[in-house]
């Protein structure tokens, strides 16, 4: 066990692999997502991606043991799903209209940071100089990646909105983040996946209803689709993978390997979208990796 009371070393070694999956699958279907969202639009996106979540989720919510939910705690449930898959990844995919998917799976990695501040304030994880400095490297990190805009007068209005709404994004995480744990600990942890998620797509249904895109499937193209399902399925195991983490470990310690999903997004989007890398971006993930290594990780 930790000094700080955590779980055993096997099943900490777990939770820190299933949270560096999570950052993994979060950058990979972030590059994804920016394809397919100038076709599917960004609300229609958002619900198609997490109907098919929620219909992965099913066949393993029937294997595995359930606990009645108990009345007071659905409408909570319910809200944190919304918060976490309609209204962060509609801001997300409304971001990467505006920015690039690796600027903006950057901005998105200050998550923990923003994690870290809503813990310390509400008196869930204390703030020390340690934490302290690794925030300071994590503001530099997103600096350098806006610094070249910034600098040669290269952002305009437009990328500014993307600006704003990825770390708007990254915030109602944050948020997310820190309330879910009481419901993990009572809970399943597929149980509490699915029923958050379904929740998200009724919300989601509702608005995307009245997006000019939606219910023209004809218009989207075959490696679209493709873009579509891959982001469901990998959102659905990744979620699994996310809230196993939580589960067992702080927000914070989490949270930390959303840094893995700039590197991954740069990396996959290079490839599959030719997407620029700049020294900014590059120089900027590197801050930010070891800005929440050094404010986040503990030490046994």
């Amino acid at each position: 066990m930790d000094a700080d009371g955590g779980p055993s070393p096997a099943l900490a070694r777990l939770a820190v692999a299933a949270a560096a999956g999570t950052g993994i699958q979060v950058g990979a279907a972030m590059v994804a997502s920016r394809y397919a969202v100038e076709q599917v639009g960004p609300l229609t996106l958002a619900l198609l991606r997490y109907a098919i979540g929620v219909l992965f989720l099913l066949p393993l919510l029937a294997m595995t043991p359930r606990k009645r939910f108990a009345g007071r705690d659905l409408a909570p449930v319910a809200a944190l799903g919304i918060g976490q898959f309609a209204v962060l990844v509609a801001l997300l995919n409304f971001a990467l209209r505006h920015v690039s998917s690796g600027r903006a799976a950057l901005l998105f990695a200050t998550f923990p940071l923003m994690t870290l501040a809503l813990a310390a304030a509400l008196g869930r994880e204390p703030m020390t100089a340690r934490k302290l400095a690794g925030v300071t490297l994590t503001v530099v990190g997103v600096g350098f990646t806006l610094g070249e805009g910034v600098l040669g007068g290269g952002f305009g209005a437009d990328q500014w909105v993307g600006i704003a709404l990825a770390l708007a994004s990254a915030l109602v995480g944050a948020v997310c983040a820190v309330l879910y744990r009481p419901y993990l600990v009572r809970y399943p942890t597929v149980q509490v996946s699915t029923f958050a998620m379904a929740a998200s797509v009724a919300f989601l249904l509702a608005l995307a209803w009245h997006e000019p895109s939606f219910g023209q499937w004809s218009r989207i193209d075959a490696r679209a689709w493709s873009a579509v399902v891959f982001v469901g399925l990998s959102s659905g195991v990744g979620y699994l993978l996310w809230l196993f983490a939580l589960r067992h470990l702080p927000p914070t310690r989490v949270t930390v390997f959303l840094a893995l999903s700039p590197l991954t997004a740069s990396a996959v989007g290079a490839v599959a979208l030719g997407e620029p890398v700049t020294h900014g971006v590059m120089a900027g993930g590197a801050f930010v990796a070891l800005g929440l290594w050094f404010a986040l990780w503990q030490r046994r």
